[in-house]
């Protein structure tokens, strides 16, 4: 056997992997939640009618077939609960986002232009937060935020207020909670993208009678544009979706996609529905993954 199939087969089967992981663990459950989408809601076991049975035949399948329908995707169209529920995930991820990138961004360009030695000491830092769990920190925070919470002892003590503030259960508090728990998903993409540039790069452009800012908008920040993107990406997709923090740190008044789901799954016992809003929560974000796409794929034309 030739050396050239040795390091062929595995590398071939290194490529399938990928593929067989996105058919096992996105597209078939996507499979599931689809069929249950155009399905009806009944008051059974599973809670959806029709059920495929392969046991029952051929014309027990294909009945079941007819029977899936778009009804539930009519409703999502028709009812104001789930459009505003889908505009202000969009707002509050967009919003978020636009917080994460504003903050971000300094932090991971002032990692970037630190010594080589205490880059690893910052990195190390940033990451720290998440060796604690998730919820703990969430409730840490509704400790902090309460009506006796610790904010508000400290604003009392310092004279800055008469009275204690309302910051739990806001707006403010779930955007508070969004930024903590997702800096760091901003912070690493671009702290990586930053770090791989050549400060010759810089030097040329101060040679050629660039200031440092002319420069930074010149030369640092397009070709952080990647790091930009990826770090947007990580932030917006997953806050979109997000539950735990709009339930626990946001006011009632308007629920996000997460809160309806969640109603709908648990509360309503109304899979269909939940289903089929799943599945408008995921084509919405495609296109922000189709996008990225097509910048990776120009930005490797030019190269």
């Amino acid at each position: 056997m030739s050396n050239r199939r040795i390091f062929t087969r595995p590398a071939r089967t290194a490529a399938i992997a990928p593929y067989v992981w996105m058919v096992l663990f996105f597209l078939v459950p996507f499979g599931f939640v689809l069929k249950i989408s155009l399905s009806q809601t009944a008051i059974a076991q599973p809670p959806y009618l029709p059920v495929f049975d392969v046991t029952q035949g051929l014309a027990a399948i294909k009945a079941a077939f007819a029977a899936l329908s778009l009804d539930n995707f009519k409703l999502l169209v028709s009812d104001d609960l789930y459009i505003l529920s889908y505009l202000r995930s969009l707002v509050v991820a967009a919003v978020s986002t636009s917080i994460l990138l504003l903050i971000g961004y300094p932090i991971a360009y002032g990692m970037a232009r630190l010594p080589k030695r205490w880059q690893s000491v910052a990195m190390m830092l940033v990451i720290i937060p998440f060796w604690t769990s998730f919820l703990i920190r969430i409730y840490a925070w509704i400790n902090i935020l309460q009506h006796d919470g610790l904010l508000n002892k400290i604003l009392l003590a310092l004279h800055l207020v008469s009275a204690p503030v309302v910051w739990l259960s806001t707006d403010g508090a779930m955007y508070l909670g969004i930024v903590y728990s997702y800096l760091p998903f901003m912070i690493l993409p671009l702290y990586a993208t930053l770090a791989k540039m050549d400060p010759a790069l810089l030097e040329a452009a101060s040679d050629l009678g660039s200031s440092p800012r002319q420069a930074f908008w010149l030369v640092t920040f397009p070709l952080s544009l990647p790091g930009v993107a990826a770090g947007v990406l990580l932030c917006f997709i997953p806050i979109t979706g997000e539950f735990v923090i709009p339930d626990l740190l946001a006011g009632s008044d308007s629920l996000m996609i997460g809160q309806t789901l969640w109603l709908e799954f648990f509360t309503n016992k109304d899979w269909p529905v939940a289903s089929a809003a799943a599945v408008v929560l995921l084509l919405l974000l495609v296109l922000p993954l189709i996008l990225y796409d097509r910048m990776q794929r120009r930005q490797l034309e030019r190269a």
